[in-house]
Parts: structure tokens; sequence; C-alpha cells
């Protein structure tokens, strides 16, 4: 009950009966799932800059990333991991950043830090694979691939990016053999 009324306060605009910036980032974290970015930078500017969680600043990044204001999002990521240096959700995304941008080193970077804060997430290892891949490192594209997939081996794109990483290295056979796990992924879908 008490959760519906501060949404209600908050769509009234009641902002200062709210106190708690803890439970205004719940706020903000709920208006991002529910793909508000307008509220959901409301709410977070309403809390003191000082008081800002590390999930804060990366909701930050994430509406300003998906609002195509990439800059100011690599500096809220920033800001989230001087906040909380184990928040890898904030290397992950400067590690894509740096991944679309060309930049393989700084993107692996972030990547290895985000992977030693969590270590079972299928999508870092497989950006890793795709960072070495670009950079022509077919035996570490390899190896990142196949871990992403040890992790989580129902994502068709993990075991097209293997195949297409064995076949470059004149391994024909694993190279179809992932291909076939591809078409299977793909036709259940």
């Amino acid at each position: 009950m008490k959760k519906l009324f501060t949404i209600l306060l908050l769509l009234a605009g009641c902002s200062s009966c709210l106190a708690d910036s803890s439970e205004l980032s719940q706020q903000a974290t709920a208006f991002y799932s529910d793909n508000n970015h307008v509220r959901t930078m409301d709410i977070i500017l309403q809390i003191n800059e000082k008081e800002r969680s590390a999930q804060d600043w990366l909701l930050l990044g994430n509406v300003l990333e998906d609002n195509g204001k990439n800059e100011d999002a690599v500096y809220m990521y920033k800001k989230a991991i001087s906040k909380d240096k184990k928040c890898y959700k904030a290397y992950y995304n400067l590690g894509n950043y740096y991944l679309e941008r060309g930049q393989y080193d700084s993107a692996l970077e972030n990547y290895s830090k985000a992977s030693k804060i969590n270590n079972e997430n299928p999508y870092i290892y497989y950006n890793m694979g795709c960072a070495y891949l670009r950079k022509n490192n077919l035996s570490l594209a390899r190896l990142y691939f196949y871990k992403a997939i040890m992790f989580n081996a129902n994502v068709p794109e993990f075991h097209y990016n293997l195949a297409y990483t064995y076949h470059k290295m004149n391994k024909d056979r694993l190279a179809q053999t992932y291909l076939d796990n591809y078409n299977k992924l793909t036709s259940q879908y």
C-alpha cells in the first residue's frame, strides 16, 4: 500500500513528501523498467548528488545512452564506479561504449573488471570474444565465446560467433558444429 501511495505522490508531483533517497532510487528503477526515461531522470535528479548510489548514476548513464548522449553516459558510468568499485554493470557498459568505437583495449579492460566482479555473466565473455575477434586474436576470441556458451548455451549469437571464429581459423568441421547449433537455436524461435 505504501508503495502505491508513493507512486501516486510521484505522479502527482509531490516529490517534497519523499525524503528517503533509497525510496526515490527504487521509484527511478521502476520507471526505467517501464521505459519512462523522463520520469527516471526527474526522480534521480531529486536525489542530492552526494546521496546518489552507484545504481542511481548507472541509471542516469543508461537513460543518457538510450537517448544518444553517449559522452554524458560515460561520465555517469564513471561516477557509478567511483561510488562503488564493484558496480560491474558500469564497467560492462563502458566496455560496450569502447567496443562500439573500435577502442578494443579499453573495452577489454572494462570487461575484464566486470568479469572479476561477476564471473558468471555470459554476455561479458561474449563481448570480450567480440573484441578479440575484431583485434583478430582468434584464439582468445574462441576462448571467450566458448566461455559464454558454458554459462548460457541457449543464445544463438554465441554459437554463430564461435562458428565464425573457427571458420577464420580454418577449422571448418568445428565451425560447422557451432553453425549447426546456431541453426537449431534459431529454428526454435
